[in-house]
């Protein structure tokens, strides 16, 4: 059983734009989240590319990559993900290599079939590579052959990029990409964060279907989930409606700029009834609270999940409340293993006087 102490956490970000502010703000608020995020242990720190969406400022996700890989030491940094059908394979196989080798054993490749956009733009960035989902498994396989050692006769090389094998994750929002995971050996990111409905048949799939690779002896899945964790329950359902709302913005195909929080009696007036089920239901593993409150709710996900690692995606209107939510967060992580740990030695201490013999 997965111990929430013992679970990695790692952070996904998408440059989120602030109303009123610009990318260069985002930038900065990106590199000030990874350099704290390192600091508190955080696992990994992963990108998303997204394109034509207002308040997304991730499109150049491996330029990202780079500013983020730099300004830190440790932390692994990757992208979750780059979307592969928008590009040749040997492009990211290019853009990866380097980063790679300018920041050895440190970048992740998470990779996902979807455009990350809409088809006006998907047009527009794809032009004549004619590419669609469909032959995600093709354009993979040539991805992995410029990654891997160069085979006598192979006339097209990454350079760099060649041999250097950078980790390879399949994300997906179905369990189509769970079952080329599966089959493949590969680690599997599950995005429940925006699509939670198919989380657990998806799991289902990678697991029960797995083949042992090179890569991986036994699956590893990894979870993406909404978190907003405060000093108070109120003061997180508060914070939460920045998120709300860029869900909502999300669905009506507007600007999805962060907004300010809004009391709970502006936010149901913001919405109709049809709007508010829809942003729930993406929002459906949404975990809001106290340290106290996101420890229990974790537990409970992990428990219903057993997920190897999860992935914390918060976006608050204020930089400094997006901050102490993903330090809190990480507090509730690590308290949840000294609270154990003090529950096992109360247990063995009871069991211990329990077993004494009795003094006359």
């Amino acid at each position: 059983m997965s111990k929430l102490d013992q679970t990695p956490l790692s952070i996904l970000d998408l440059a989120p734009v602030v109303a009123g502010q610009t990318a260069a703000d985002a930038f900065a608020n990106t590199l000030s989240l990874a350099r704290h995020a390192e600091d508190w242990d955080y696992n990994r720190f992963w990108l998303a590319e997204h394109h034509n969406m207002a308040g997304i400022a991730s499109a150049a996700t491996s330029i990202l990559i780079g500013m983020v890989a730099g300004g830190t030491q440790k932390i692994r940094v990757g992208s979750g993900g780059v979307m592969l059908p928008n590009h040749a394979p040997l492009i990211i196989a290019e853009q990866f290599g380097t980063l790679e080798s300018i920041y050895p054993g440190r970048i992740d490749l998470g990779l996902g079939r979807a455009p990350g956009t809409d088809p006006a733009t998907s047009f527009a960035l794809r032009r004549g590579l004619e590419q669609s989902g469909h032959d995600f498994p093709q354009l993979l396989a040539e991805l992995q052959s410029y990654l891997g050692e160069t085979k006598a006769g192979q006339k097209v090389q990454a350079y760099p990029g060649a041999g250097l094998n950078v980790p390879i994750w399949l994300l997906g929002s179905s369990d189509f990409s769970a079952q080329l995971a599966a089959m493949l050996g590969l680690p599997f990111a599950f995005a429940s964060h925006f699509a939670p409905e198919e989380l657990h048949r998806a799991l289902k799939v990678y697991r029960q279907t797995f083949r042992p690779s090179a890569t991986l002896a036994k699956p590893y899945a990894m979870i993406g989930v909404p978190v907003v964790t405060a000093e108070t329950d109120e003061q997180a359902r508060f914070l939460a409606t920045t998120h709300l709302q860029r869900i909502l913005k999300r669905v009506r195909n507007q600007s999805m700029e962060l907004q300010p929080p809004l009391p709970a009696q502006e936010m149901e007036r913001l919405w109709t009834a049809h709007e508010r089920a829809a942003v729930y239901e993406r929002f459906g593993i949404g975990v809001v609270g106290s340290v106290e409150t996101v420890q229990r709710k974790l537990k409970e996900l992990l428990e219903a999940t057993q997920a190897d690692e999860l992935m914390i995606v918060s976006d608050l209107y204020a930089h400094e409340d997006r901050l102490k939510s993903f330090e809190l967060t990480m507090q509730a992580a690590r308290d949840a293993g000294r609270k154990q740990g003090t529950m096992e030695g109360r247990k063995g201490a009871a069991a211990g006087c329990s077993s004494s013999p009795i003094m006359t």
